[in-house]
């Protein structure tokens, strides 16, 4: 019984791991790496595919499903389990993601042919889209589901998007039962549209998601009004609101909570215009919209038995074509602009912030998670200027980062979701974070009372003992240090920044008078003194 981390380790996508129990091989998740966590050999799966049985994903968001195409292409022809929702949102977002595996192949032969580089190939394509989509098996919440004798499954609502879930596997080898949980991917409360994340009990063996183990979200009750507000004030300015989102979950609370704002009248101007400027949050927007009758929460429930639509509202308009898109950027009037994608990596998005970040009346409102190395996360630390398609484009635009929208729990959700299980699991694996995060996180969960770890990409674990088969491979170790000094608060920098001028001046200290070697052992003293403080 062994499980072997093929993702998601010490960084927040590509989720991948993989289960051996008996004469089975199974994956939870197959997801692609984006932004920073892209790896040289992310072409090749690091394992047999055709070797793998079947597949059971928690929702629909790419670096969760995202490299199911791939698997499919390199042998893989077994099932993929997933909640209904995730079923009917999936094709959607491969399909999306093939067309720019396409676009982005295309792009790069064009550029290459007139260097004389060799040709390049999409990671995967419509067809292998096509070809995996056949495997999708429907299931519905709190239904065992049996594979063999000596495994079974269960989903459980993670309250991340429409669909996600947490998987209970119950795992027999011989005489010796395990079961264990994957949290998938989990959800923030209060969230519109969707129920509140659901706890588990029991299990043997639980993987967690770690993305917001490091701090709280601002406090959710007021995130409508802040909205509101800025809202308001920028519009009345004569600037543009500009939210860089993702087009699955995000785009459709967004929505729910401007309707309410235009509901309610908690701006000015209730009729401004809202702009969905991204194809693919259109259209799964509609998909979204017909299951919320099955997975809404009861707030969406009443709505939509009074016969409203809550993800609709008078000047919502949705852009389908890059004229549109493009024609948004020149038009006065103005306006709130909902593009993908969520992270500024591609997509619409970037143009919009190319007009609009320069402007003083603007502003950009970041609802979701940026990861270290995308544009959104480099605006959001402050830089004063960005590069857009090879332009230097000042940041001059209002910034607001709305963390109570977020669809993860932050670190009080996640603390309450490991200590709502009855019995502590002899073992937690925390995944799905930075590499700071994953090892900080993992270290409170041991100081309260867990056995945790952090694992390495590619390690592999018993689950009879949980003791460790294979460490893994450390290849972001200087990343992760970098990262480590970042996660460090500003006193102990300044700190750790003071040790290190001391000792360049240490060194030359045969050069110094006694006047100043006094000076400079009062200085030692006083950091000697803070540090112990």
């Amino acid at each position: 019984m062994k499980l072997s981390f093929y993702g998601a380790t010490r960084e927040v996508t590509g989720s991948c791991y993989l289960l051996e129990s008996g004469r089975k091989k199974f994956l939870i998740d197959c997801g692609l790496r984006q932004g920073q966590d892209k790896k040289d050999d992310d072409r090749n799966l690091p394992f047999n595919a055709s070797e793998i049985d079947f597949v059971i994903l928690t929702h629909a968001h790419i670096d969760h499903s995202g490299a199911l195409p791939l698997l499919t292409r390199e042998g893989f022809n077994g099932n993929i389990y997933a909640i209904k929702a995730t079923c009917d949102l999936v094709p959607l977002m491969l399909e999306d993601s093939a067309k720019i595996q396409e676009m982005d192949a295309d792009w790069e032969n064009r550029k290459g042919k007139r260097a004389g580089k060799n040709e390049v190939f999409p990671l995967y394509t419509m067809a292998d889209v096509k070809n995996t989509l056949q495997y999708l098996i429907p299931c519905t919440y709190g239904k065992m589901n049996e594979i063999s004798s000596g495994i079974k499954f269960n989903f459980v609502d993670a309250g991340h998007i429409l669909g996600s879930a947490s998987v209970e596997i119950f795992l027999r080898e011989g005489s010796v039962p395990r079961k264990i949980v994957f949290s998938g991917d989990i959800g923030n409360t209060g969230q519109p549209i969707i129920k509140d994340p659901q706890y588990i009990k029991e299990a043997d063996v639980v993987i967690m998601e770690s993305t917001y183990g490091d701090r709280n979200h601002e406090k959710s009750d007021g995130y409508t009004l802040e909205l509101a507000e800025i809202i308001d004030k920028t519009l009345s300015g004569g600037g543009n609101v500009i939210i860089p989102s993702f087009a699955l979950g995000r785009t459709q609370s967004l929505l729910y909570l401007i309707r309410e704002i235009k509901d309610k009248r908690l701006v000015s101007n209730p009729y401004f215009p809202v702009y969905v400027d991204s194809p693919l949050a259109s259209r799964l927007t509609k998909l979204y919209y017909n299951d919320l009758k099955i997975y809404g929460d009861q707030q969406t429930i009443e709505a939509l038995e009074k016969g409203l639509n809550p993800l609709d509202f008078p000047d919502l308009i949705f852009t389908d074509s890059t004229e549109e898109s493009k024609a948004l950027n020149h038009d006065p009037v103005p306006k709130v602009i909902i593009s993908s994608s969520g992270m500024c990596e591609g997509g619409r998005i970037r143009h919009h912030l190319k007009h609009n970040l320069w402007r003083k009346e603007c502003s950009v409102i970041f609802v979701g998670f940026q990861a270290h190395g995308t544009l959104g996360r480099t605006i959001l630390d402050g830089a004063e200027k960005v590069t857009i398609f090879g332009e230097e484009i000042a940041v001059n635009a209002n910034i607001y980062n709305l963390t109570g929208l977020s669809a993860h729990a932050d670190r009080g959700g996640l603390i309450k979701w490991i200590n709502s299980f009855k019995r502590k699991p002899y073992k937690v694996f925390v995944t799905h974070g930075e590499p700071p995060v994953c090892d900080n996180f993992a270290d409170y969960l041991n100081d309260i009372g867990f056995n945790a770890v952090a694992p390495f990409y590619k390690s592999v674990y018993n689950l009879i003992n949980g003791n460790v088969i294979f460490k893994g491979k450390d290849k972001d170790k200087k990343i992760r240090e970098v990262e480590k000094q970042k996660a460090l608060s500003p006193y102990y920098k300044n700190l750790l920044s003071a040790f290190e001028q001391l000792s360049e001046i240490v060194m030359q200290s045969k050069y110094l008078e006694n006047k100043d070697m006094e000076k400079l052992t009062e200085e030692i003293l006083k950091l000697v003194k803070n540090w112990n403080r």
